[in-house]
């Protein structure tokens, strides 16, 4: 949204006689708890959906009474604001999370206008496993009623097993259905005879394809013929490729309709699946492996195709990079948070196209005991590359596989075989990537004393360098003690007799710690020059303070 719009929405929402129940001002002057804020979010998200909202707001910076602006110092820096999205889907069900959290800098005073998603459909939204609402104005408990009326959403009929009129059998691809066969007995071994003397119909109604001999949409979509696509309405059975550079541009596309059986394997062999050669380091890697492991480009695949919301009229993607693949489908992610899938490995309790994903499970598509997403993440813990990395919001699942080593000391973890089970590695990963850890994950890899640092800046800890031969690694990341970098300053006053704060940015910024940023290198040395200057007084600054002219304190 422009800042016209939100501000014309802002003047709107203020307009209005009183709050209701999808919108909250709270003034948050100099903070706000993060439980509370989350209890909120819970109690808003559900509401926009028993409204037929797409969204809610949470405005921050305004008084409740007078509706006048009194600013909000809530999160100043820009990343804080941008890591209270992983903070809140780390507590919330199915890792839902904030649309946007835009930042208004008015005359008045600093306006935050959190944008919370409608629950989706046939699923209400916990915070920390309690359901929230609001009655009136106050936040309460969501009620069972409530509850229940949006459960009963996912009850509605399923849109893939609904008959397609006028479809009949010669719609369907023949060498499909061929295929279908094929991996039916793979499948079910112990009935291969039995498939072999089934006519065709016979067969698609054994491996619920159709219905009583009627063509479905899910049989349209995994073995109908391309021309067939139509009897699907608005709805796309297609899959896009896309080839980019590495600077992001599109080098090269294809699109696969259906049947979607087939359209997996030729997506496949497009996807250049070159071998990637490890850093040499004694005999830890072995020479070359494949970027991707075959299994992973699959299971993504057939992913997108049983989850995706066909009625939202879009395509499924694969995006290829140098070293990395992206997947996106649209629709919320049904079976509930990926760190839950992986760690419980149990099998999903709703399904968005139940008829499609039955079907898919008897064509040995997919696995739905729950399986395959934790083959995924153990596949890529076995080559000691990356974890797939989930990205859950604005009713669209995208997943990203790395095809590389990212941090030579996580993968050096792994191939020392660390005693870590796959809730710690994806913890890891979490700090090898940059992200930001849950206050749980940080305490438990601190309590097994593999990261050190403070949040959000953590690292590994010394017993892990020490363990995989990282020592000077970690003195690089970890970085010395300010004293050091303090006589360092001294010793160039001393030497040169002044600095400007460009000579002091250049004596120190390629030597600070790597784990911070070039932002946070800087908000360093200021913090070192005010305590030379002001605590230590061992420094004086002759200048201004805008061209300051340190010199040695006498």
């Amino acid at each position: 949204m422009t800042k016209d719009e939100l501000i014309h929405t802002l003047n709107k929402l203020r307009a209005l006689p009183a709050e209701t129940e999808i919108f909250e001002f709270k003034e948050a002057k100099n903070g706000y708890d993060f439980r509370k804020l989350g209890k909120y979010f819970s109690a808003l998200s559900n509401e926009a959906n028993l409204k037929g909202n797409p969204h809610a707001w949470l405005i921050f910076g305004i008084k409740d009474r007078g509706r006048s602006i009194v600013g909000s110092r809530f999160r100043s820096e820009r990343k804080d604001l941008d890591s209270l999205k992983g903070e809140i889907a780390g507590k919330t069900t199915n890792r839902v999370t904030f649309i946007e959290i835009y930042e208004l800098l008015l005359s008045e005073g600093r306006v935050l206008m959190l944008q919370i998603p409608s629950a989706p459909k046939g699923i209400p939204i916990a915070f920390e496993g309690h359901y929230y609402g609001r009655d009136g104005e106050e936040l309460s408990p969501l009620n069972l009623e409530e509850i229940e009326r949006i459960r009963a959403q996912s009850m509605t009929e399923d849109w893939s097993a609904i008959i397609v009129r006028d479809a009949a059998i010669n719609d369907l691809d023949p060498s499909a259905i061929e295929k279908a066969r094929k991996n039916y007995k793979d499948k079910f071994p112990g009935q291969s005879r039995d498939v072999d003397s089934w006519d065709d119909l016979t067969f698609l109604n054994k491996a619920k394809l159709i219905i009583k001999g009627k063509i479905t949409r899910t049989a349209i979509i995994l073995l109908g013929r391309a021309e067939s696509e139509h009897f699907l309405g608005h709805a796309e059975a297609k899959i896009r490729w896309v080839l980019k550079d590495a600077k992001g541009n599109e080098k090269d596309y294809h699109i696969e309709s259906c049947p979607l059986l087939l359209a997996v394997d030729k997506i496949y062999s497009k996807i250049r699946n070159l071998k990637y050669r490890y850093m040499k380091d004694g005999t830890l890697f072995p020479d070359e492996v494949d970027q991707y492991e075959p299994f992973i480009i699959r299971e993504a695949i057939n992913n997108c195709i049983a989850h995706q919301d066909y009625t939202k009229g879009g395509r499924i993607n694969v995006v290829e990079m140098d070293d990395q693949l992206v997947f996106t489908n649209l629709g919320s992610f049904i079976p509930g948070s990926v760190e839950r899938v992986v760690r419980e490995d149990a099998p999903e309790e709703h399904y968005r196209n139940k008829f499609l994903a039955t079907a898919m499970f008897n064509l040995k598509m997919v696995d739905t005991a729950g399986g395959g997403i934790k083959k995924m993440f153990n596949y890529q813990r076995a080559r000691f590359f990356p974890m797939p990395e989930y990205e859950l919001s604005r009713e669209r699942v995208k997943v990203t596989i790395i095809g590389k080593v990212l941090d030579l000391d996580f993968a050096r973890v792994l191939a020392k075989k660390w005693d870590l089970d796959l809730d710690d590695i994806i913890a890891l990963d979490k700090v090898q990537k940059k992200k930001v850890l849950t206050d749980s994950e940080s305490k438990r890899l601190k309590r097994k004393r593999l990261i050190e640092g403070r949040k959000p800046n953590y690292h590994i800890s010394f017993d892990v360098a020490e363990k995989t031969n990282m020592q000077a690694e970690y003195i690089k990341t970890r970085g010395l003690k300010d004293d050091h970098f303090k006589t360092l300053i001294l010793e160039y006053l001393d030497k040169c007799k002044q600095a400007s704060k460009e000579d002091i940015d250049n004596l120190l910024l390629d030597i600070l710690p790597g784990v911070l940023d070039e932002k946070q290198r800087k908000n360093k040395i200021r913090n070192l020059i005010y305590a030379m200057s002001k605590k230590d007084k061992t420094i004086l600054n002759q200048g201004t303070n805008r061209y300051p002219k340190w010199v040695r304190s006498r």
